[in-house]
């Protein structure tokens, strides 16, 4: 299909899946909810986080605190005359992560500042223009536009394990090739505030990289915004090394029609590079006895067609405690379910976790399971 063609599909899809989608209605205010991510406002500043690729933990005229959901980052600050500096703090970043000022370049003063004890942790402090008015600050490895081979890990499922967590992690930090992880899900057992914060304990002392993340059903069990507040959106997309990674808040076994207008432009974005869609619900079961898929087939079955039209190169997911890989739609689809929740029943998989090398150059990638029991 020409990249033409592929545009003009995609395009037509999202009021052809809103039209037939069922109760969606219970995916809608997570969806609204991400629609506010990474943006706030104190005295004398306001912040604007590009994509909404960062949820902001706390800004007070000298402060702001960051938690990334992307390897790369960009954020407009508007201050007010004479503003003090801000002590920037990204969290969930690259350990290479640098601030470079992106406007004004010659108004705006960058220094780092020693981190705290987390790799993931990355701190500056950012003398605005004395002037005030707007910057525009961008937080990125250097090779974030790099060429050649690299791997990244993904996982779902931890839930009620998360005393075992640190196995896993010690295992995936023996690859020091791993850029960063992604997670298909299912942190905790019932998505408490205690349980969240719990997960990120453990991944901030437990990992020399970030983990980004989507959520599960599990973390409706409490409250469904809880997770926003602690990891941000639970649909977004972003681009590394020329690579577009999609992850999507399937948690209610469907999406928000809004979700489809996004996804669409995401499509879009993505059509010249490798796309990795990531969500926690598959679409359909790769065994289709255990009812682990969308609650509408329907929807399934066009929000994979859209994929499809979009050239996803690979989809992951979690939901099911276990490892399939199977094909959905003609896209290579994998599940990886084993961050230590009940495993599936005598199919001998345990814990686990997937790499995946990829080649954007090339447009090559190879999956590999990793067991950790």
């Amino acid at each position: 299909m020409s990249r033409l063609a592929a545009v003009g599909l995609i395009a037509a899809w999202p009021a052809l899946l809103a039209a037939g989608a069922g109760c969606v209605e219970v995916a809608e205010g997570r969806a609204r909810r991400d629609a506010r991510i990474g943006q706030a406002e104190a005295a004398g500043i306001s912040v604007q986080v590009r994509g909404g690729l960062a949820t902001i933990y706390d800004l007070t005229p000298g402060a702001l605190h960051l938690w990334l959901q992307a390897p790369d980052v960009t954020l407009d600050l508007v201050t007010a005359a004479g503003a003090p500096p801000i002590e920037l703090t990204a969290s969930n970043a690259l350990s290479d992560a640098a601030l470079v000022a992106l406007a004004p370049a010659a108004g705006v003063a960058v220094e780092p500042i020693a981190a705290a004890a987390a790799l993931t942790e990355r701190r500056w402090r950012v003398t605005p223009p004395p002037g005030g008015g707007a910057s525009t600050l961008r937080i990125a490895p250097p090779d974030t536009a790099a060429a050649g081979p690299w791997r990244f890990a993904v996982f779902a499922d931890v839930q009620e394990a998360i005393d075992r967590v640190q196995d896993i992690y010690r295992r995936m930090s023996q690859d020091a090739g791993i850029r960063f992880a992604v997670m298909s899900g299912d942190l905790t057992s019932r998505g408490t505030s205690e349980q969240l914060a719990r997960f990120r304990t453990e991944m901030t002392t437990g990992l020399p990289f970030p983990i980004y993340a989507t959520l599960g059903n599990h973390e409706l069990g409490t409250r469904e915004d809880l997770f926003h507040d602690y990891f941000g959106r639970g649909n977004f997309s972003f681009v590394y090394r020329n690579v577009q990674f999609t992850l999507l808040d399937t948690a209610s076994a469907t999406l928000a029609p809004v979700v489809y207008d996004w996804l669409g432009g995401w499509l879009i974005e993505g059509i010249d590079r490798a796309h990795f869609v990531f969500a926690h619900i598959p679409p359909l079961d790769p065994i289709g006895t255990r009812n682990g898929a969308f609650a509408s087939r329907l929807e399934a079955n066009k929000l994979l067609s859209l994929l499809a039209s979009g050239d996803v190169d690979t989809t992951f997911y979690g939901h099911v405690h276990s490892y399939y890989a199977y094909s959905n739609a003609g896209i290579p689809a994998y599940i990886t379910g084993g961050g230590g929740a009940i495993p599936e029943q005598l199919d001998g998989i345990g814990r686990h976790y997937l790499t995946v090398d990829v080649d954007p150059t090339a447009q090559t990638s190879q999956v590999a399971i990793v067991r950790v029991d």
